[in-house]
């Protein structure tokens, strides 16, 4: 005998009563009290917590991340997740879990191709995805406008503006979702399209417009023109290191590049498995020519990070595909492990619970008990991502609120949006909070960039500029 229908449909009644679980929650918790920032007395060492994470990564390329951190406070807090999930887990928590994107900074927010070839907006990195409170994100994310909108020149109160902007967003479109069924609220997705009609005048929708079609443009197609070169009438990609360095070349890194080779043909076996059997009927039409380690984004610089060129049986079309190493969450040493023992895994699983609109070829590979663990996607599927350096205060304002939404989206999805709204209310107060916080919280990323810097001119630390 099957469960009975009303344990699987959350009713009216079960609505309302995590509505008031929220309100409740205000009392152990008010929403004023986000405001607060304040370093722990055990706070460990900024530069200590990045040098830990060094590590495990390509020794020749450490340098590289530390030079991608060093060129501003916003890239530095962009490469600096680990150090704000410990602040974060020593503040108090409003207890209500959410899949967190587990660093949801403003810049990895962006547009890419759905599965229906349609260009969405929605959160794009998951790195450190795990269940956890769900105001972390928000913090991560406030505090990053504050930062960014600094480090463009427009100053401290338009970050503090942005931030509000942002969570204000967060707190409305959370209302919104507690008010929608379950379905309508899993189907629901921002199409680029929507965010072009926002523009608020005709030129600003030519300037959208145009830079949707250049990520559309960004395909593999393109990616074979700027990557590969022709050799002896063999295709292969190029050769421009350290930024991109083929298989045939990484014995300079320290890398044996057959072994690496042979190792991503082994994990494509594995990848394939996890994948659903339309697109493992796909994949079979393509054979790998070429492998290479790619340098991408600032946090992730070190990662065994790798580029798959395939070409298809039949015409040649090519594919590339991008496997990117899996490690620990940054969240994890604060929350529990997750309910995935292999971190692709808890990467892939996390995404697909939280956007609205998954890569088609998402999977993971390697074994979750020994060795380096994967998880694949494809690249630079109309990718594009906003140049928030040269926006101004109307259009970061405009930028903040579609990443309040989407933020709020992915959590609405995962978590209980009854009980987030309950516990945010209709009133300015969380998103008033988090302007402050916002603020506190970028001057002490002041403080550990500086310390970052300083380790850097005195050695204590490798950077190399490119």
């Amino acid at each position: 005998m099957g469960p009975n229908v009303g344990e699987l449909v959350m009713t009216q009644t079960d609505s309302r009563e995590s509505k008031q679980r929220g309100r409740e929650l205000r009392q152990q918790l008010p929403r004023s009290l986000h405001a607060d920032w304040r370093p722990a007395a055990d706070r460990l060492d900024p530069v200590q917590v990045i040098t830990a994470q060094d590590a495990p990564r390509i020794q020749q390329l450490v340098p590289v991340r530390h030079a991608r951190m060093s060129e501003s406070a916003f890239t530095f807090y962009r490469g600096s997740a680990a150090i704000m999930a410990g602040d974060l887990a020593s503040q108090p928590s409003s207890g209500e879990s959410v899949q967190l994107c587990g660093d949801a900074h403003l810049s990895n927010f962006g547009i890419f191709a759905s599965a229906e070839r349609s260009q969405v907006f929605d959160v794009n990195d998951f790195d450190e995805t795990l269940p956890g409170p769900w105001e972390w994100d928000v913090k991560r994310l406030a505090a990053s406008f504050v930062v960014a909108a600094e480090n463009s020149g427009l100053g401290t109160s338009v970050g503090r503006q942005t931030a509000e902007t942002a969570t204000r967003a967060y707190v409305e479109s959370m209302s919104r979702f507690s008010g929608m069924t379950i379905l309508d609220l899993w189907y629901e997705q921002l199409k680029l399209q929507q965010l072009q009609h926002l523009a608020p005048s005709k030129s600003e929708r030519k300037k959208m417009k145009k830079r949707a079609a250049k990520a559309r443009r960004n395909n593999s197609d393109r990616a074979l023109h700027k990557l590969t070169e022709q050799l002896d009438g063999k295709l292969q990609i190029r050769s421009d290191p350290p930024l991109l360095v083929p298989s045939r070349e990484l014995a300079h890194y320290g890398v044996d590049g057959d072994e690496l080779r042979e190792m991503a043909e082994g994990n494509l076996t594995q990848y394939v498995d996890t994948l659903p059997a339309n697109i493992r009927s796909v994949l079979s039409h393509f054979r790998i020519v070429d492998i290479a380690l790619k340098v991408v984004g600032v946090g992730s610089v070190g990662t065994r990070c790798l580029i798959v060129l395939l070409t298809g049986r039949r015409r040649g079309e090519p594919l590339f595909l991008q496997i990117k190493e899996a490690g620990e969450s940054v969240l994890q040493p604060y929350l529990s492990a997750g309910r995935y023992r292999h971190a692709g895994r808890r990467v892939v699983e996390g995404r697909r619970m939280i956007q609205a609109s998954g890569d088609i070829f998402l999977g993971w590979s390697g074994s979750a008990n020994a060795g380096p663990q994967f998880y694949w996607r494809q690249f630079r599927d109309m990718k594009g991502s906003a140049d928030v350096a040269v926006m101004d205060v109307q259009q970061l304002l405009r930028y903040a609120k579609v990443c309040g939404w989407t933020l709020a989206h992915g959590h609405a999805r995962s978590g209980d949006p009854d009980a987030i709204s309950g516990y945010l209310g209709k009133g300015r107060k969380f998103s008033q909070a988090m302007g402050e916080f916002g603020v506190r919280y970028a001057r002490q990323n002041d403080a550990d960039y500086q310390a970052f810097l300083a380790a850097i001119e005195s050695g204590r630390i490798e950077s190399q500029e490119l």
